[in-house]
């Protein structure tokens, strides 16, 4: 007796088509046109996918570069609204010119 589903397209007790099974391309041995087959049709499975991987990774790289250059101009806008260290320096020039006065008996 054959397997279950090995030649009819429907099992005869489930009326549902069989699972395809995943072929171990090392465990059966293949005869050279069989090997040219599968290359040529992952070829062009390759090449029928291609345009769309091709978009998808642009449209990523755009991303990922338009957030890298939000993050770097973020910083650069922060990093110049930052006035707590002038504040400081005047406060500090204040306290030496003050120190100065009380020194010299001002």
């Amino acid at each position: 007796m054959a397997a279950p589903g090995a030649g009819d397209p429907v099992n005869g007790k489930s009326g549902k088509a069989p699972l395809a099974q995943r072929i171990d391309p090392t465990g059966e041995k293949l005869t050279p046109t069989q090997l040219q087959f599968r290359r040529q049709a992952q070829l062009a499975q390759w090449q029928k996918t291609l345009p769309q991987r091709r978009t998808r990774n642009i449209v990523t790289g755009l991303g990922i570069g338009a957030l890298v250059l939000a993050i770097y101009a973020y910083t650069f806008y922060s990093v110049s609204q930052e006035r707590f260290l002038d504040e400081l320096e005047d406060e500090a020039k204040a306290a030496r010119a003050r120190a100065l006065e009380r020194a010299s008996g001002h």
